[in-house]
C-alpha cells in the first residue's frame, strides 16, 4: 500500500504575461519520479501557470494518500497555506477589500484539498544542487510554455533540466553532480541524475556520462556526430 506520494509542480509564462504552461512530476515516497505531465495555456501569466500546476497535480493524485507538493511559487504556498481562510471569511476580498485574483482555480484547488492530507515544501529553483523534481517539473513548463504543446511521459521520459550554472544560481552552493570537459569539441558532460533516452533512440542510465545534443541531451559520442 501506498503511503505517501511527493511530488513537485512548476508553471512558467514566457514574458509575463506571454506563452504561458503548467508541468507536474509524481513520484513514490523516496522521491524517484514515475510520471510527469505538462500543458499549454496560450497567453497568460506565471501565477495562473503556478496554479494550474497545483490543480492539475491535485486532480491527478489519490486524494487518499498523503502527499507531499514541492514548488517553487511563494505566492502560490501561501495562498493556500495563509490567505485562504481570510479571503473565504471577507467573501472573496483581499484585507483592502478588493476581489481575489484567479479566484475561480483557487477555488477550484480549495475543493480538491478538501479531507486530503497534503504538506507544501518551498524548493528555492534555479539551484546548483537544487530539488530535482522541481527542476523536472520547471523544465517540463518551460518546454510546454514554448511549443504550446501538450506533453507527459513516464519515468522513462523524463525531460531532462538543463543544469544550472554556479554563477547564475541563487544561494552559492555547490553542484550535486561533477561536470567535465570532454576531451573533443569542449562541450560540458554531466553525470546523469535519471535515466533517459537520447536523440539516438538509445536510452542511458542513472550516472551514465551525457551531454547536448543538438536541444536534449544524451551520449558523448552522438553529439559528436549531431555536431
Amino acid at each position: 500500500m501506498v503511503e505517501r506520494v511527493i511530488a513537485a509542480c512548476d508553471g512558467a509564462a514566457k514574458g509575463n504575461p506571454g506563452p504561458a504552461a503548467w508541468a507536474f512530476v509524481v513520484a513514490d515516497g523516496d522521491g524517484v519520479p514515475q510520471r510527469w505531465q505538462a500543458g499549454p495555456l496560450g497567453h497568460s501569466t506565471n501565477n495562473i501557470g503556478e496554479l494550474m500546476a497545483l490543480q492539475q497535480l491535485l486532480a491527478a493524485t489519490d486524494p487518499g494518500v498523503a502527499l507531499e507538493v514541492r514548488l517553487d511559487s511563494t505566492y502560490t504556498r501561501d495562498a493556500v497555506t495563509k490567505w485562504l481562510v481570510g479571503w473565504k471569511r471577507n467573501g472573496w476580498k483581499t484585507a483592502a477589500g478588493k476581489p481575489v485574483a484567479n479566484r475561480e482555480l483557487i477555488q477550484d484547488i480549495d475543493a480538491l484539498l478538501e479531507g486530503r492530507d497534503v504538506t507544501f515544501v518551498y524548493v528555492a529553483a534555479h539551484q546548483v544542487d537544487g530539488d530535482p523534481l522541481n527542476a523536472i517539473a520547471d523544465k517540463a513548463a518551460s518546454d510546454a510554455a514554448r511549443t504550446q504543446e501538450a506533453a507527459g511521459g513516464t519515468a522513462a521520459d523524463l525531460p531532462v533540466p538543463e543544469p544550472a550554472s554556479s554563477s547564475a544560481a541563487r544561494g552559492g552552493r555547490s553542484a550535486s553532480s561533477p561536470t567535465k570537459r570532454s576531451s573533443s569539441g569542449g562541450s560540458r558532460t554531466l553525470a546523469a541524475r535519471y535515466a533517459g533516452t537520447c536523440p539516438c533512440s538509445r536510452p542511458y542510465a542513472k550516472g551514465d556520462t551525457i551531454t547536448k545534443v543538438g536541444s536534449s541531451w544524451g551520449h558523448p559520442q552522438c553529439a559528436e556526430a549531431h555536431a
